[in-house]
């Protein structure tokens, strides 16, 4: 079967959805999309084009059977898979009608049999996030990780929010916000979709459980004076690289630093990492601190609209309340 056409560069197209200007990583992970659905075609001996709704059915269905061993995916992926074969049909100057009957219902019989129950993550204790952060060493990495786990945990931070952080301005590649350090702590700046939203990140009681003095440490050791907060390490472990992390990283820190920890030692090493993921350390904080479902981290923060005056900041130190 030959190749199909390349796409043009230029967006010709006309529904909605695919007029709104793309970013260069959803038009690479599109390309992915179209490269993997071609290959499949071709293993299953029938051309991509023109479209069809019975070919795309069957091959969504495919995705979420996981066939050959493969990784099953989600609806949620595999609706995102689905986009990107709309998308890249349009720049062809075909049109993918992805609210066929046939689609229409793969995706409703691939959400109805993912459907349940969200999997609880661990709530992570303060004297635990102590626990992790002491199996840390005393290297770059170390500092910059020790920084990451104790100002996630005590600003209750998502793990995109802590890769996202700038330093005092907040308009590198990547930023979602940046962060100000103060003599009283940290203030933290978010970019949300209802505009900018503060979290003070206090002081703790000791240096050793202080997220503002690992983040002073981090920044001083690694001589980031702008842009990105969390880097990379070059392979020698000597010097900060300009890359901005990866939000992975933290969801891999987290586990593999609570089995270093020895966390839940009674459960399987399977079980234990199943256990933590990055949403441990919001959850950690809102169980520390007791706050309610009006100050849990997935509801809205006080926009900076509302937000106290300068010398007001931080006379509520969540940081030391929480057990830091």
């Amino acid at each position: 079967m030959p190749d199909s056409p390349a796409p043009p560069s230029a967006n010709t197209a006309s529904g909605p959805e695919e007029t709104r200007p793309a970013s260069p990583h959803t038009l690479l992970a599109y390309g992915r999309d179209w490269a993997h659905f071609t290959r499949w075609c071709r293993l299953k001996g029938v051309d991509p084009l023109p479209p069809s709704a019975e070919l795309i059915a069957l091959y969504l269905s495919d995705l979420a059977a996981a066939p050959d061993g493969a990784r099953a995916l989600s609806a949620a992926t595999i609706d995102r898979r689905l986009s990107g074969l709309v998308w890249n049909y349009t720049q062809r100057g075909l049109f993918l009608d992805r609210k066929s009957r046939e689609i229409i219902a793969v995706l409703t019989e691939i959400r109805q049999r993912q459907a349940r129950p969200p999997a609880r993550k661990e709530a992570i204790r303060a004297d635990e996030i102590l626990a992790m952060t002491a199996t840390l060493p005393h290297d770059l990495r170390g500092l910059r990780d020790r920084a990451i786990l104790l100002l996630g945990y005590a600003g209750g931070l998502r793990r995109s929010e802590i890769v996202g952080l700038d330093l005092r301005s907040g308009d590198a590649p990547g930023s979602g916000g940046h962060v100000e350090i103060f003599q009283g702590g940290a203030l933290v700046t978010l970019n949300g979709r209802t505009g900018r939203h503060e979290i003070e990140v206090g002081r703790g009681s000791t240096k050793r459980s202080c997220p503002v003095h690992a983040l002073e440490q981090w920044l001083d050791f690694a001589r980031i004076e702008s842009g990105p907060v969390f880097t990379r390490v070059s392979r020698d472990g000597k010097r900060a690289l300009d890359t901005r992390l990866n939000d992975r990283h933290i969801a891999r820190l987290i586990k593999r630093t609570a089995l270093d920890a020895g966390l839940r030692a009674e459960l399987p090493e399977k079980d234990r990492l199943a256990l933590f993921s990055g949403h441990s350390l919001r959850a950690g904080l809102i169980n520390s601190i007791g706050l309610d479902g009006r100050h849990d981290p997935k509801s809205p923060e006080p926009s900076t609209a509302d937000a106290p005056p300068r010398r007001e900041r931080f006379r509520m130190n969540l940081t030391r309340a929480a057990g830091l």
